[in-house]
């Protein structure tokens, strides 16, 4: 049974953590989420500069989702209103963040920590930027160490899975990280039936059960190999057997995020409950937690 855990410095009713996406962009939507049982909710990426013009899209697949999505494109000040709330309100919310560059996102990481936010996930890693995304340690060691420099509030470093993990995971760490998630979206491509050209027009991220195998292969193999920090893992949670699976090779808390593209709150409780064995069927169609920010009231 899955029970409340401590992550990032916040006590966690429960280890089910909603990831960062399209699901977490609005303020009204985190606190529906929390309403309906998530232990924290990670916000939509916030970027001092996202990316104009793109074609972002997702395509749903009988094995999870490819998108082509990036960061939120809700400007710095207007999330910083919605983290002060969320924070005046003590709820869990973790702020994601990335920026062009480390400095960059040194000076976000301080805006937000004037918020009062109180954990902070850094996304990195998004490989649906317009050249992809070609990883390397000393890029993870550079942005993690500029965050750690500028900011007291713990944060954890969402990486993707594959190839020198290992390395990546333990700059993370000496660079000053709280904690690693694994895993960020992995390269994907579907081809049109009628075309033969690749849908979206190329390679992004793919998410869905799919990884799951591989992200539970990753967290094993960093647990024994001795990494020091804790881990959350993230990919292909459909139920709380997932949850289980990951919290069994060593993950301090899950994160959630494609299957609830149906029924979003409605699975996000039964998830819950079949993890934490609540048996809660309240499906989270109830008021939400404190006010938004058009001020209305949601007890």
């Amino acid at each position: 049974m899955a029970t409340a855990t401590r992550l990032l410095g916040m006590d966690l009713a429960n280890p089910v953590v909603v990831g960062s996406g399209l699901l977490t962009d609005q303020e009204r939507n985190i606190r529906r989420l929390l309403h309906s049982g998530a232990g924290a909710v990670v916000t939509k990426t916030i970027h001092p500069n996202p990316p104009a013009g793109l074609d972002e899209r997702i395509i749903r697949l009988p094995t999870g989702m490819i998108n082509s999505t990036t960061y939120s494109k809700r400007s710095v000040d207007h999330w910083v209103g919605i983290l002060h709330d969320l924070a005046r309100d003590r709820l869990p919310v973790i702020a994601s963040l990335h920026a062009d560059s480390p400095a960059e996102l040194a000076e976000l990481a301080t805006q937000v920590e004037a918020a009062g936010c109180r954990a902070l996930e850094l996304g990195i890693s998004c490989l649906n930027e317009k050249d992809g995304l070609d990883d390397a340690p000393e890029r993870v060691h550079a942005y993690t160490a500029a965050t750690r420099a500028a900011t007291r509030v713990p944060f954890s470093v969402k990486l993707a899975s594959g190839e020198g993990l290992h390395a990546r995971a333990l700059a993370a760490a000496r660079a000053g990280a709280d904690a690693v998630t694994i895993s960020d979206t992995l390269p994907a491509a579907a081809v049109h039936p009628e075309t033969g050209d690749l849908r979206l027009g190329g390679v992004f991220g793919y998410s869905g059960p799919g990884i799951k195998p591989l992200v539970l292969a990753s967290l094993w193999k960093l647990r024994s190999a001795g990494f020091p920090l804790p881990l959350m893992g993230s990919g292909g949670v459909q139920s709380g057997r997932d949850v289980h699976d990951y919290l069994g090779v060593g993950a301090v808390a899950v994160q959630v995020y494609t299957a609830l593209h149906t029924d979003m709150n409605l699975t996000l409780t039964r998830i819950v409950a079949e993890a934490t064995g609540s048996g809660n069927t309240d499906h989270g169609c109830g008021p939400v937690v404190g006010a938004d920010r058009s001020g209305q009231v949601r007890s």
